[in-house]
């Protein structure tokens, strides 16, 4: 993975299901040089603060069963919500010729998430995709994992 060129102006969002960076590179293609535009983080709460109580039970229309409920997956849906929201922010900046390509750095599970959520917009824009989690990694490692460049 040490190869990808990233053009100048173009952003690299490296993201998980909890926190999301936005980089621009200030630099060439040649040299690099990933400048942070915007953090975005998501307070990672305790699931007995998430949820409400127990899981419900459900009751057979006919005869005496029942049946548990499955728990709901509140820090699923936490991250889900996270990076449908990031998605929507980058369709903005698209929209607002912030930028005109992109970069997504992100874990296997969230870039599935991610690309059911893209808009056609977002999609097209999007130039590489790297299923790497590098999001708790400082900048500059970002950057040498990505390019090769010391």
């Amino acid at each position: 993975m040490s190869d990808l060129l990233i053009r100048n102006g173009e952003w690299v969002v490296v993201c998980d299901g909890a926190k999301a960076l936005v980089l621009e590179n200030a630099g060439d293609i040649k040299f690099p040089n990933l400048k942070t535009i915007e953090v975005f983080e998501q307070e990672n709460l305790a699931t007995r603060e998430l949820g409400t109580g127990a899981p419900g039970r459900s009751y057979s229309s006919v005869g005496p069963g029942r049946s548990a409920v499955e728990q709901t997956d509140w820090h699923d849906q936490a991250e889900r919500s996270f990076l449908v929201d990031l998605v929507k922010h980058l369709d903005v900046s698209l929209t607002a010729g912030k930028t005109k390509s992109f970069i997504i750095v992100a874990p296997p599970r969230a870039l599935g998430v991610l690309r059911a959520a893209y808009s056609l917009q977002v999609k097209n824009a999007v130039r590489a995709e790297v299923d790497k989690d590098f999001v708790k990694m400082p900048v500059h490692q970002i950057e040498k994992q990505l390019t090769g460049v010391a």
